[in-house]
């Protein structure tokens, strides 16, 4: 059976459209009316404070947890009742602050895995997995998109450096060729360097798919963003450009403080108080 393809959203519409979702848990609202949308190809990154509700989110839009009200449309399509799989169905693909990967298979088993469970296939599940030639071509191609070096297939993937076995988790993600991919903390436990090779790789990555980006680093945020939205409390207070966000007085005094990173090419700040636009 073939894998079913991912839905394409219509024109000028955007390919994933959340409206008004609420989480409560007991007494605490983690998701206070929150509305979010995606345009198709675009980096949307989402920050906030710690216990924002950056997390609750992203599991709702992926469907790990259940919204109390509100809706949720990928490509137009009402998926606010939908299942986890059925939302992965769609188009929809996640990555987790915690790698998720198969720690004692080996590296290019985790890539034929991945591609066969979404490529689909009709060979005896006994049968070696590298006899055909499609899924290997695949998940090969996935590892050189992904930065994978060849010579790390055979290693057991929970033997990979930290770094390595993030870029595993997000070839992992993107095996579905996902319309929308959320990122929860792909740079979470990384080194300056591993951080940096991470950016790089979802910058190359650009316009390939959506992709919503939940990140504490600042400087890979603005880096790599097309659009911020800011969670504080379980509410979005702005969304706009990263210039726009590093200009934004609300922004700097709920969350970024003076230390943000600037914006190449965007105007110096205004002094607190001249005259600043809410985003």
């Amino acid at each position: 059976m073939s894998a079913q393809r991912p839905l394409a959203p219509a024109n000028g519409e955007p390919v994933l459209s959340a409206r008004g979702l609420v989480k409560r848990y007991g007494a605490l609202l983690a998701a206070d009316g929150v509305s979010l949308d995606l345009a198709p190809g675009e980096i949307h990154a989402l920050i906030g404070p710690n216990g924002a509700g950056k997390s609750t989110l992203i599991h709702l839009l992926a469907g790990t947890a259940i919204a109390d009200a509100g809706s949720l449309r990928i490509a137009g399509r009402d998926l606010t009742h939908a299942s986890v799989r059925q939302r992965a169905r769609a188009g929809l693909s996640r990555s987790y602050q915690i790698t998720n990967i198969f720690q004692r298979m080996t590296v290019l088993d985790n890539l034929l895995l991945a591609v066969q469970a979404h490529d689909g296939s009709n060979f005896n599940v006994w049968r070696p997995r590298r006899s055909e030639t499609a899924l290997d071509d695949r998940a090969r191609m996935l590892a050189a998109d992904c930065a994978i070096d060849a010579a790390l297939f055979p290693r057991r993937a929970g033997t990979l450096p930290h770094g390595e076995q993030r870029k595993l988790e997000f070839a992992l993600a993107l095996a579905s060729r996902p319309t929308v991919l959320l990122l929860d903390e792909p740079m979470a436990g990384m080194g300056p360097d591993e951080t940096a090779r991470m950016t790089e790789l979802i910058e190359g990555l650009r316009g390939r798919t959506t992709m919503l980006l939940v990140e504490h680093d600042m400087d890979a945020v603005f880096r790599l963003a097309d659009r911020i939205s800011v969670l504080v409390y379980g509410q979005i207070i702005a969304t706009g450009t990263p210039a726009q966000i590093r200009a934004s007085a609300a922004v700097r005094e709920a969350y970024l403080g003076d230390d943000a990173p600037e914006i190449p090419g965007a105007a110096p700040r205004a002094a607190p108080g001249a005259g600043e636009q809410p985003c």
